[in-house]
């Protein structure tokens, strides 16, 4: 099956026809009904995740438990089956694409939150279980857990690991990696292996839990997480904040933080990205809005308050079209409501929205802004950027209308400049969703061959004969 868009140099390869038939079908008898799936009707709907291409797996497979993931595992070694681990499919890369058939493993049936010990400031979770699920339940106890990706209501914690997930969040909290304290991982042969612990600090030998983190479902499959959790801030307020220029939406990003802040979040947008929000909202205030920022401080109430006041002063400054406080988590809400609609809004244009998650240092914010109008208009397409101005990483969405005959070959020659030019400033072309099969092309310009021979060193260790999800970057 080939991908309608691009990527240069890459194409899914169609699997030997009914190759592992018969020993799939012996599989489904050692495992509790419903565990197997063969039906194709059903395997199509696990052929891929939210990036461009999919490919059809021999079977599905839905353990309930670590025992039916390691017996999963030891079968598909012993007979050379290849095995895709697949969280809730909300991936944007390709990661979840079984490129080489076989299995896809979805960890969907293990979704019980097991423990919240508010005394440990700990959770004990299953991968299946969503971001959301974590969040609602630990705030029912006065507890927090950071991480926040754009679509936590439907990813999964176990994919938020293997991406080692963010969100706007993480400027002052952190990633996915910095609240796994713990896992439970198989590996290939089945055995099962426990790392970490449940405790905030350990130094017990190498820290091997964070190896699988970010590990794109190559290394092992996680079938428990114990994740630190925080005490809840127990009060939010933000500012939306609207420019006619970028350029002065980055000079207040520069003066936020010379002036002391560190906001919780610090979000950014481009006019295009506001256009369509716009259109797609109502939403009269964006009217001829050309750069938009969302900056959020959480805490107890009299100090963020006090910080509010002191905040939009240092963003007046810069004379904006207006500067909009919401104090309070149900208005602050409502500002976010907006921000989740940019890329609702994009896709409604009808263009093919091509989402980059590049990021930069933080000096070099306004320098891609500029550069990413130097190539919409060297190339004729219209670049969409927003995201997470605080820490470097936004999105840049090559927006692509995949009905003229040229629009492949020259959407990947802009992501050949836009990765180049990021390579050049000391960034990376990946900050959140991962390498995948959509990074792939890019792999070997992002690291240096020493990078790339420990990588494998390590995959060969933990899987020498290359059966967890085959066909990705390390192939």
């Amino acid at each position: 099956m080939t991908i309608p868009l691009p990527v240069r140099g890459i194409q899914i390869p169609v699997p030997k026809s009914k190759q592992f038939t018969k020993p799939l079908q012996r599989l489904k008898t050692l495992l509790t009904k419903g565990e197997l799936v063969l039906d194709p009707a059903i395997c199509k709907n696990y052929a891929g995740d939210k990036w461009y291409a999919a490919q059809l797996p021999d079977a599905v497979a839905l353990p309930r438990s670590t025992q039916a993931v390691s017996q999963i595992l030891q079968f598909a070694s012993k007979h050379k089956i290849p095995v895709t681990p697949r969280g809730a499919g909300y991936g944007y890369v390709g990661g979840c694409v079984p490129v080489a058939g076989g299995i896809v493993l979805s960890l969907e049936k293990m979704n019980r939150i097991k423990e919240i010990h508010a005394g440990d400031f700990v959770a004990v979770v299953e991968p299946g279980v969503t971001t959301a699920q974590l969040q609602d339940a630990a705030e029912k106890k006065n507890l927090f857990y950071p991480p926040d990706p754009a679509s936590r209501a439907d990813c999964s914690l176990g994919g938020n690991i293997a991406t080692n997930a963010g969100g706007p969040r993480c400027l002052k909290y952190g990633v996915t990696r910095d609240y796994v304290l713990g896992i439970e991982v198989v590996l290939m042969d089945g055995s099962i292996v426990k790392l970490g612990s449940r405790t905030h600090k350990n130094k017990t030998g190498f820290d091997l839990s964070r190896l699988f983190v970010g590990s794109e479902g190559m290394l092992g499959i996680v079938t428990e997480a114990t994740l630190k959790l925080l005490p809840s801030p127990p009060y939010r307020a933000c500012l939306s904040v609207g420019f006619a220029k970028m350029s002065d939406a980055t000079a207040a990003i520069r003066n936020v933080f010379a002036a002391g802040f560190l906001p919780c979040a610090l979000e950014v947008a481009d006019a295009f990205t506001l256009r369509a929000a716009q259109k797609r909202t109502g939403s009269v205030q964006l009217s001829g809005c050309d750069a938009h920022l969302i900056i959020e401080l959480d805490g107890q109430k009299p100090s963020v308050t006090a910080e509010l006041d002191l905040l939009a002063k240092v963003v007046r400054k810069l004379k904006p079209l207006f500067v909009q406080p919401a104090l309070g988590a149900k208005n602050c809400e409502k500002i976010w409501q907006l921000r989740r609609e940019f890329s609702f809004g994009l896709r409604d244009t009808g263009l093919t929205k091509l989402n980059q998650d590049i990021t930069v240092p933080r000096s070099r914010i306004e320098d891609l802004f500029k550069f990413a109008a130097k190539l919409q208009k060297k190339h004729g397409f219209q670049l969409a950027c927003f995201g997470h101005a605080g820490d470097g990483n936004i999105h840049v969405n090559v927006m692509v209308d995949v009905s003229h005959p040229s629009a492949r070959e020259r959407s990947n020659d802009v992501l050949d400049e836009l990765f180049k030019q990021v390579l050049a400033w000391n960034g990376v072309i990946t900050g959140e969703h991962g390498i995948g099969l959509a990074r792939k092309p890019w792999w070997s310009d992002a690291t240096s061959s020493e990078s790339r021979e420990l990588h494998r060193r390590i995959k060969a260790a933990l899987d020498p004969a290359g059966l967890l999800n085959p066909g990705k970057f390390l192939d």
